[in-house]
């Protein structure tokens, strides 16, 4: 299988560090194997997409010398591929309508959905997939294997929103199976969801990539970088000083000659040097940009 890697962001506001740990790794991981790497907008929630966000995210790839190949494709147009995804597991018996809320979730931990067998009535219903207690084992190139009893550890989960919006479990099944993702380096906050995708593609008779969760980068209060956290969006006029920190927290420090050197000749050095198993498993220390 030819190597085919993705970075996908979705467009709450601007890229910062934590963000460009991910694109970074993502992008040298597919160019170190001779690659492709490709950009995906997850403007899968319209409230939430940032006006300018789109635009603010390809000029700060670019600014980091971050090209991407091919055209970047938008979860926000993607409504009829998620639509017959959702259409191929309710043929198979896999999914059910569910008028449970979040809040009756989080305020009983007991709580335990009946709308399997007794389906609700009304039509703002969420439709969830239905799991068998089997174990699903992801290895993980950076962290390692992980083994989760979904039926257990999770439980049914959304695949389709009250508001019909298509949940992101199920658009970032379709989306990497639509563009013949091979590879998957993104960050460890994913870790644990990883099992739940992997089920949807064997529902859906995709192929599994090969996943790799980078340690999360964190601000001085240990929060995960985030832009929930406010997080400040990164400065182009230092992209050659992030880069190189960026490098160095992946475990792939620069040579003292380069570490101000022109974003291209960091990424240069850095395809030629790249080796994954170099990459931390946790961040020793918190990031000082914020």
């Amino acid at each position: 299988m030819s190597y085919v890697g993705r970075f996908a962001p979705t467009p709450s506001g601007p890229l910062h560090f934590g963000s460009l740990v991910a694109a970074l790794a993502s992008y040298l991981d597919a160019r170190a194997n001779n690659g492709r790497w490709l950009v995906r907008i997850e403007d899968l929630d319209p409230p939430r997409t940032a006006t300018g966000s789109i635009d603010a995210i390809f000029s700060c790839l670019d600014a980091f010398g971050l090209h991407w190949d091919g055209t970047p494709i938008f979860q926000s147009q993607r409504q009829t591929a998620y639509q017959e995804a959702l259409e191929q597991l309710r043929s198979k018996g896999l999914i059910y309508p569910c008028s449970c809320s979040r809040a009756q979730f989080s305020a009983n931990p007991a709580y335990i959905c009946q709308c399997l067998t007794h389906p609700p009535h009304q039509n703002d219903v969420a439709m969830r997939v239905t799991l068998p207690s089997q174990c699903i084992t992801v290895d993980d190139a950076i962290i390692g294997s992980q083994t989760q009893n979904l039926a257990h550890d999770v439980g049914d989960f959304v695949v389709q929103r009250k508001d019909s919006l298509y949940a992101y479990q199920l658009a970032v099944v379709v989306d990497d199976a639509e563009q013949n993702i091979s590879h998957i380096i993104r960050g460890s906050d994913l870790y644990e969801q990883t099992p739940r995708q992997v089920w949807l593609q064997r529902c859906l008779n995709y192929q599994q990539p090969s996943y790799g969760h980078l340690p999360i980068i964190t601000n001085s209060q240990g929060q995960k970088l985030s832009k929930q956290n406010l997080a400040e969006p990164l400065n182009l006029t230092q992209a050659p000083a992030l880069l190189s920190e960026a490098l160095e927290r992946l475990g792939h420090a620069s040579p003292c000659g380069l570490r101000l050197a022109p974003v291209e000749e960091q990424l240069t050095w850095a395809v030629a040097h790249w080796d994954i198993n170099t990459v931390p498993k946790y961040m020793q220390d918190p990031i000082a940009f914020v």
